[in-house]
């Protein structure tokens, strides 16, 4: 039986060239072939490096690895071709079902051209002075280790997860990847090597070594360094980590071919989009709604491209005017994080007759206020936090990065805060829906500038004890920065659900009056 598993994966990966995909399928082969290529020709090049430049590249690539191949079913919702579900009907012994599997993983494109990677790693560390059969061991548990943390992450993916998952509940799962992925890896490339390994990046690497990320590459460059002892931990670490990672595989197999599927699939089906991936409350509903207009209705669209652009601009006139570099690389982030939270702040003047649908079903403010908010956070999260990254490796001062997120905290959450009360208190007239968005129509009052000026000057006001004490840091050091952080970050929670909690007691009293104003303007 196990044969006939290994024909049929030989199978599959074969026909997948053959369907009516074949040319996508070709291409990306081919893509996946190079990058292959590409990958094994550095680290070969690796074997002229000295023995600490090729240990930190190995072992912090094969951690990244076993992360992208554990946390990558569970982004992308990719079906399953060897889910233990399907082969149920064959009668195959479920304790030798997970073993079966567990070898046929291995006949995949990702899976070969891992073994390649690795098969290259071995010839680095067998000419470092690592025993051939030591380093062919270990790099067969390597492989094996992270072909595991696939099976794992598909398991868990199809115990946990919706199986047909939608491309707005997989944007939820990648923004917190991006939002820590890309600051983590600008601070290591920012990083000054001059032919040695930094300190912070060999901390990182002998961390990481001893963990099951990448306990077998590292207890080879232990042995071939001479360290007996850090071999022997790191060694212990890596066979315990398969082994147990074998046990769990077993265990989740066993938990899929008893465990009935959760009857939540035909929602996924429906095409509900975002509606379908938040909460089913109010909350959801309005966060759902806001997304769907926010992403498709060119005015909402407009604002979120001007404010990065804006924002990198200001670097240009402070530039001509004398300004240093290192202190107009700082200007952009924070202003860009308070027009992030200025955009909502006229947010129920763009509802136009969409509004009845809060007010006619009694939805409380508090939803309403939160709800709203949800577009412009996920889409400020990873732009400040690019932003803040290319700003710390631009001025080449990792030390700022405490107090630049606190400051910028502060200022996109009191934005958000003020703007929960001035889309209540003072909105105003705009472009209709499929107007263009520059064009504004007449005004008989400047009611509305109040709005638009209130959460400018509060994000600012309340962000003022937060950007005097990161001033103080850039002045006298960065004995402030851990008060900047902890000072902007709880002033921009308060600002924010202060400023959600007045704005949602002012639309529970106010809902005839914005049902006047979106049917007149």
């Amino acid at each position: 039986m196990a044969a006939h598993v290994l024909r049929l994966r030989v199978a599959l990966l074969v026909g997948a060239l053959r369907g009516e995909h074949a040319i996508r399928a070709g291409v990306a082969l081919l893509a996946s072939a190079a990058a292959t290529v590409a990958v094994c020709v550095a680290v070969l090049g690796l074997g002229e490096a000295p023995l600490p430049t090729a240990e930190t590249v190995i072992v912090l690539g094969a951690a990244a690895l076993m992360l992208a191949f554990f946390i990558g079913p569970m982004l992308t919702g990719t079906p399953d071709q060897l889910d233990p579900r399907r082969f149920w009907p064959f009668g195959i012994d479920e304790r030798r079902l997970g073993w079966i599997l567990a070898v046929a993983s291995l006949i995949s494109v990702p899976s070969l051209a891992l073994i390649a990677v690795m098969s290259c790693v071995v010839v680095v560390v067998a000419r470092a002075g690592v025993p051939w059969p030591t380093a062919v061991l270990f790099g067969v548990i390597g492989v094996l280790s992270i072909a595991l943390a696939a099976r794992i992450g598909m398991a868990i993916s199809a115990i946990l997860l919706p199986e047909r998952r939608s491309r707005e509940l997989t944007v939820l799962f990648a923004l917190p990847v991006i939002v820590i992925a890309f600051p983590v890896a600008a601070y290591f490339a920012s990083l000054r090597w001059d032919g040695q390994v930094p300190p912070a990046v060999q901390t990182a690497t002998s961390i990481v070594g001893f963990s099951p990320l990448a306990a077998p590459q590292a207890f080879l460059f232990h042995v071939a360094a001479g360290e007996t002892r850090a071999a022997w931990a790191s060694g212990v670490v890596a066979v315990a980590t398969i082994g147990g990672m074998l046990l769990l595989w077993n265990i989740l197999v066993r938990r899929l071919l008893t465990a009935s599927e959760r009857p939540y699939a035909t929602r996924e089906r429906s095409g509900l989009g975002w509606f379908g991936s938040l909460p089913a409350n109010a909350f959801g509903a309005i966060a759902a709604r806001s997304l769907v207009y926010w992403l498709r209705d060119r005015r909402y669209i407009v604002n979120m491209l001007v404010v990065p652009i804006a924002g990198v601009l200001t670097v240009l006139p402070l530039l001509v005017a004398g300004v240093p570099l290192w202190i107009a690389a700082l200007v952009p982030v924070p202003l860009m994080a308070l027009f992030f939270g200025w955009l909502p702040h006229n947010d129920v003047a763009y509802d136009s007759t969409a509004l009845w649908m809060h007010i006619a079903s009694g939805v409380r403010g508090l939803p309403d206020r939160f709800g709203r908010l949800v577009p412009v956070l996920i889409v400020a999260l990873p732009v400040l936090a690019i932003g803040i990254s290319v700003t710390l490796a631009v001025i080449a001062d990792w030390h700022l990065m405490l107090p630049l997120i606190g400051v910028t905290t502060a200022l996109l959450l009191s934005g958000l805060g003020m703007s929960s009360i001035a889309s209540v208190l003072a909105p105003y007239a705009v472009s209709r829906p499929g107007d263009s968005p520059f064009q504004q129509p007449q005004r008989s009052s400047a009611h509305g500038s109040y709005g638009a000026a209130l959460t400018f000057v509060g994000a600012l006001v309340a962000s003022a004890p937060t950007i005097w004490l990161f001033s103080m840091t850039l002045i006298e050091g960065d004995q402030h920065a851990p008060t900047t952080f902890w000072l902007g970050v709880i002033t921009g929670v308060l600002v924010l659900v202060g400023g959600a909690a007045i704005g949602a007691a002012m639309f529970e009293r106010s809902g005839e009056r914005l049902m006047e104003f979106v049917e007149t303007t």
